[in-house]
């Protein structure tokens, strides 16, 4: 026989109540999100010495320059920031991160970043590592992570390896398909791609976070060649940030394409037109050559993206996670 407990209703009232101010709680969080802080390819733009038309734009109009590709995370609940390659552009890049993200400021020169997180040894993708050192910042000991031979590649090559003996910075090895543990609420998943892997491989990033997961792979050969199809890849995430270095291959006359493979953008609006418009609305491209004509605003290529779905990358682009 069932028996009533003098004041279990209150009791349960108040469990429900507390559940749902629990629940309340959690959904206001703050959620993480991602910050696109550099948009060009490796030598930014305008590129040195570059005769581009775009070039010529940008040195003309300031607003027209890209920062070298890189993606800020941030978790604003713990106030930890993350960062997806060190570029030679890293200098503009903390101050962008600074504004976003404030870091507590101290004379012990405290890691600039909570993580930072390379692809690979392609000068756009890790020589801002050069601003850590003593002869600039002066890092206490900045978390690094790198596969097994990007770490390598650090550790035994000048200036670098003088970064680790100097404890400027503290690798911690990644490996491919393997999440890693940025903090209680993200994660990054490296994921290996073809590139022109002189000194190290190449990994892409799928950054995960409470609700979103987002994917970071500025560099690789050509679709064709992964062994895996970039579709599916894009089909478990909610934004792909996708190599777009060249439009096409005309850009670089005189130059032999073939050593500098990259998935030309009208490649990928080829491959990705059979795709549902909400998977093609994913896509975006970044890591832009100074010759791309898809940087310039309102230009031929940049209509030719949005008729198909697609856009274009944009400095300070934010996505949630």
């Amino acid at each position: 026989m069932a028996r009533r407990l003098p004041g279990l209703g209150v009791v349960l009232s108040g469990l429900a109540l507390s559940g749902a101010m629990a629940l309340a709680s959690s959904s206001n969080e703050p959620e993480p999100f991602a910050v696109i802080l550099g948009t060009a390819q490796d030598g930014g733009l305008p590129q040195v010495g570059g005769l581009a038309p775009e070039d010529g734009a940008a040195r003309r109009d300031p607003g027209r320059r890209r920062l070298v590709a890189s993606l800020l995370v941030v978790d604003p609940k713990s106030g930890e920031r993350f960062l997806i390659d060190a570029t030679p552009d890293l200098r503009e890049q903390v101050d962008r991160a600074d504004a976003l993200a404030p870091r507590p400021k101290s004379e012990a020169r405290p890691p600039l970043f909570d993580a930072i997180a390379l692809t690979h040894a392609h000068v756009g993708h890790y020589a801002g590592l050069m601003h850590l050192g003593r002869e600039a910042y002066g890092a206490n000991a900045q978390r690094v992570l790198a596969t097994n031979r990007m770490a390598t590649f650090l550790e035994t090559n000048g200036p670098w390896d003088l970064l680790v003996k100097l404890r400027h910075i503290a690798i911690e090895r990644v490996t491919a398909d393997k999440p890693a543990r940025l903090n209680d609420r993200l994660t990054v998943t490296p994921i290996a791609v073809p590139h022109r892997d002189e000194y190290s491989d190449t990994v892409g990033f799928i950054v995960r976070g409470p609700s979103r997961a987002l994917l970071w792979l500025p560099d690789i050969d050509k679709w064709e060649r992964w062994d895996r199809r970039i579709e599916d890849v894009i089909a478990g995430v909610d934004a792909a940030c996708v190599d777009g270095t060249f439009y096409d291959g005309a850009e670089l006359p005189g130059r032999a394409m073939s050593e500098i493979p990259h998935p030309f953008i009208s490649e990928s609006l080829a491959r990705f037109a059979s795709l549902p418009a909400s998977e093609r609305a994913k896509v975006v491209f970044v890591h832009l050559n100074h010759t791309n004509p898809a940087a310039t605003p309102g230009s031929s290529a940049q209509r030719a993206i949005a008729r198909a779905g697609l856009r274009v990358a944009r400095d300070l682009d934010r996505f949630p996670l």
